[in-house]
This record gives C-alpha cells, sequence and structure tokens, in this order.
C-alpha cells in the first residue's frame, strides 16, 4: 500500500469524488448563501465565513465522511464488488488496493468521532447552531451507511432519515447561521435542492440493482423494493415520485411570486422525468448517462433558484 503524501493525496481525491461534491454540497451552499451576499444589512465578511465553514462541513462529511463509510460497508456486504461500477460503486480504491477495508474502516470511524468531538466543543463554547448543523451532517453520514443504522439498508430510510436532513440542513445552514428569523426563500430553497438530491440518488441505485440484491445483508434500496413489488421497470419509480414533488413543489414558489424560479423547476422536473422514463433500466451504461444529466440539471437548478431568489 503505497504512503506518500502525493499517494494519500490521490486517495483523498479519488474518496472524496469532487464531481458529485460539487454538484451537489457546493451548488447547495451556493443557492442558500448567494442572496446573502446581496443583502445590504449583512456585512460581506459574515457571510463569506458562514460560506466557507459550510464548504469546509461539506468536504469533511460528504466528500470524506460519507464515502469512506459507504465504501467500507459496501465493501463488507459484497455489493461494490458486483457494481458495475460506472458512477455507482464506490470509489474503488479498496478494490483497486489503493487502500485496505481495515484501514478506510479506521479512517472513517476516526473522522466520525473527530466530528463528533467539534461538535460537543462547538456546543460548550456557544455555537450551538454550527454544533447543530454539524452534528446533523454527521449523522446523516453515520447513519446512512455505518452499523447498527446502515438506513441505506433499509427502503425509505436512507433517503429521508439521513440524506434529506444532512442536505436540507446544507442549504438552510447559511441563512440559519446569519439571520434571526429564516426568510421563506432559504426554506424554500433547501427544500428543491435536497429532494433533487435524494431523487438523484434513487436514480444512482438502479444499475447496481443486482448487486445490491446480493449483497449480505441485502441492501433493500427504495429501488430494490420497487423492482421487486412491482417488477423490474419500476425501479425508476421512487425516484420519478421525488421528481413529481418537486415539480408540485413549484407551485409554493409561484404562490410566494418566485416566477422564474418555479420555471426552473419544472424545467428541471419535466426534463428528469422524461430521461428517466426513456431509459432502459436494463443498461447501466445508458443509466449512467442519465445520472450525467441529472447531475448538471441539479447544479443549473440549484444556481437558478440562488440567483432567482
Amino acid at each position: 500500500m503505497p504512503h506518500s503524501a502525493s499517494a494519500i493525496l490521490k486517495n483523498g481525491l479519488l474518496l472524496m469524488r469532487p464531481a458529485a461534491v460539487i454538484a451537489s454540497s457546493v451548488v447547495i451552499i451556493f443557492s442558500g448563501v448567494y442572496p446573502l451576499f446581496l443583502d445590504p444589512v449583512l456585512p460581506t465578511d459574515r457571510a463569506l465565513t458562514a460560506a466557507l465553514l459550510l464548504l469546509l462541513g461539506g468536504l469533511l462529511i460528504h466528500g470524506l465522511l460519507t464515502h469512506a463509510l459507504n465504501d467500507y460497508t459496501d465493501y463488507r456486504s459484497g455489493t461494490d464488488a458486483n457494481s458495475p461500477a460506472l458512477l455507482s460503486g464506490g470509489s474503488r480504491i479498496i478494490q483497486s488496493g489503493r487502500i485496505s477495508p481495515e484501514a478506510l474502516g479506521r479512517f472513517g470511524f476516526g473522522l466520525a468521532a473527530a466530528l463528533l468531538i467539534a461538535a460537543v466543543l462547538l456546543a460548550v463554547s456557544g455555537q450551538v447552531r454550527l454544533a447543530v448543523l454539524l452534528a446533523v451532517g454527521l449523522w446523516g453520514a453515520f447513519s446512512y451507511s455505518a452499523a447498527p443504522f446502515r438506513l441505506a439498508y433499509v427502503p425509505f430510510a436512507g433517503e429521508w432519515i439521513s440524506t434529506f436532513p444532512s442536505t436540507f440542513a446544507l442549504g438552510l445552514g447559511g441563512a440559519w447561521l446569519l439571520l434571526d428569523d429564516l426568510p421563506q426563500w432559504a426554506v424554500q430553497n433547501a427544500w428543491i435542492n435536497a429532494m433533487y438530491c435524494i431523487a438523484w440518488v434513487m436514480v444512482h441505485h438502479i444499475p447496481d440493482l443486482d448487486a445490491d440484491r446480493g449483497a449480505s445483508p441485502v441492501k433493500r434500496t427504495s429501488v430494490v423494493w420497487a423492482a421487486d413489488r412491482f417488477g423490474l421497470a419500476f425501479a425508476r419509480l421512487p425516484a420519478i415520485v421525488y421528481f413529481a414533488m418537486i415539480g408540485l413543489s413549484a407551485l409554493w414558489f409561484m404562490g410566494s411570486g418566485r416566477m422564474t424560479a418555479a420555471a426552473i423547476i419544472l424545467a428541471a422536473a419535466a426534463l428528469s422525468i422524461y430521461w428517466l422514463a426513456r431509459v432502459d433500466v436494463r443498461d447501466a451504461a445508458a443509466v449512467t448517462v442519465c445520472e450525467k444529466k441529472m447531475l448538471l440539471t441539479a447544479m443549473i437548478l440549484a444556481i437558478g433558484l440562488g440567483i432567482f431568489h
């Protein structure tokens, strides 16, 4: 196993999967913080500090902790070994021999412990809101993959109990840290971005359907549940339901006068449903192309919501 500084850096980047982090955490932060920079009452340096703190948290929790624990757990259950490994199937740093599963597990659990200590210290020092945001992110990463929770292996639990709270908190974090009252645009943006995130995760699970079924324990994602209950074609059902919920949320935006944002939401939801309805769920490469389109859509959506607030 290589242990040079360059190897450690490369392993960290592979584990982090920067494209996924940028398409989710970075743009979610932008969506929630950019309007704050335009607030004439709020000092720019405070908005910038909040943005940098959220970015650091996103890189540590989403980029490193979530992926480390997920890679470790999915290696042990065997699902990553049978994944098509295009966008799904983990970072592959275990499978490529770059790091042992034991070392990755120690890193993941060690980072989780360090972040928990940091959250406690922040709370004790009076930074309660920052501590809560850190704790919610930590819960999302740990509960999603690590025993005894391992909620990614339970239908609907992984996205709603783990992923949604952490991504929603990330999107709402800037306004919550800096303002006394949460503006409606901040709640709306955080809701849409978190919903799109969990919808995309459902698409992400489609290529791994057979691998997840063959895992021990079975990784019974919402996708596996839908395919087992209704047939293979319905593997796309959870994502379509979530995209439909996003589309319906445009009514909320219209009611608050955010017409341009509502149009962006409707376009993103309609395109995502269209792509997903046409894709062959048995073709991992085709689903991966669909995922890439949705990553780009997620970025445009989040940036658009931030600009047209």
